[in-house]
């Protein structure tokens, strides 16, 4: 087992040194005290990343009052006067989720996802996949490529792709090799997309699965490689993604260019399961004084 470094230690405190317990040994952490821990200074960016969290508990099967218990808390303000402001106790479970949906490019982000054990996270959810409908299915994994995409980027970045239109090159080549030579105005069109619709908002889990994979397969290829040229970058990104094609092939697969085309966008998903959960709330509504 890898020891764990002085850094990753450091920060594992900052975690733990925040954790409370409850008279009856539960253990809980304030969201307004993980905000910070997370490197997130405004807790309306915050807000949104709990929201977000708060759609894969559902998504899971979880009850939400066991994981995100909404409390209210005296906090004083700049005036030195005293605010009542909305918090929550999150659960270990609630952090994972959060962590998940977090911004990936914070350093300390990998490092909580270290700490709430996110691979723990990720296997229950992989348990339950094969019970969700195709919209949760669709959420799950659009996060994953949401993480993926983000730490591919800044390999791409470290292989020399460093320009937004080198980075659009960078981008098409893979897609060239998933999508059997088609480019992504070509699966922009073939799709029926509007000018400001993302692709991967308009994917079934399926072509979202073989798009996670081509994106992952690429960031280690990269980095394994140590690959420095944008144009060594493109060709590994192509490579792959052909890769990918020719073993859907093999097993007999759907091409990804002939999987159809979901009606309803991921954003608008999300719009939808956050108001389930603001209606079920104002329905069933749990607030506690602390």
């Amino acid at each position: 087992m890898r020891v764990m470094s002085d850094l990753q230690a450091k920060e594992h405190k900052r975690f733990e040194d925040i954790k409370q317990i409850r008279s009856d040994g539960s253990e809980f952490w304030s969201a307004r005290q993980l905000a910070p821990a997370l490197d997130y200074n405004k807790w309306e960016n915050f807000s949104r990343v709990i929201d977000k969290a708060k759609v894969a508990c559902k998504i899971s099967g979880r009850e939400l009052l066991d994981h995100f218990p909404e409390v209210r808390k005296m906090v004083k303000i700049g005036s030195g006067a005293d605010k009542n402001v909305k918090d929550y106790e999150l659960s270990r479970y609630a952090c994972y989720l959060i962590v998940q949906n977090a911004d990936p490019r914070k350093e300390v982000i990998a490092l909580g996802q270290t700490y709430f054990a996110i691979q723990t996270y990720r296997q229950e959810v992989r348990d339950r996949f094969n019970q969700l409908d195709e919209d949760s299915r669709r959420l799950v994994v659009r996060g994953d490529v949401r993480q993926w995409n983000q730490l591919l980027a800044e390999a791409a970045r470290d292989s020399g792709v460093i320009t937004n239109e080198e980075f659009a090159i960078f981008q098409n080549a893979g897609y060239v090799g998933l999508y059997g030579g088609l480019t992504v105005e070509d699966i922009h069109e073939r799709k029926g997309l509007d000018v400001r619709d993302k692709i991967l908002d308009f994917m079934g889990s399926t072509e979202l699965i073989a798009n996670l994979f081509r994106i992952s397969q690429t960031e280690e290829k990269l980095k394994r490689d140590k690959i420095s040229t944008a144009a060594e970058a493109n060709k590994v990104h192509n490579i792959v993604g052909n890769e990918v094609r020719t073993a859907i092939k093999r097993v007999g697969g759907t091409m990804p260019e002939d999987l159809p085309t979901p009606e309803k966008g991921i954003a608008q998903i999300e719009r939808e399961q956050l108001a389930e959960l603001k209606r079920r709330a104002k329905e069933k509504p749990l607030m506690l004084d602390e």
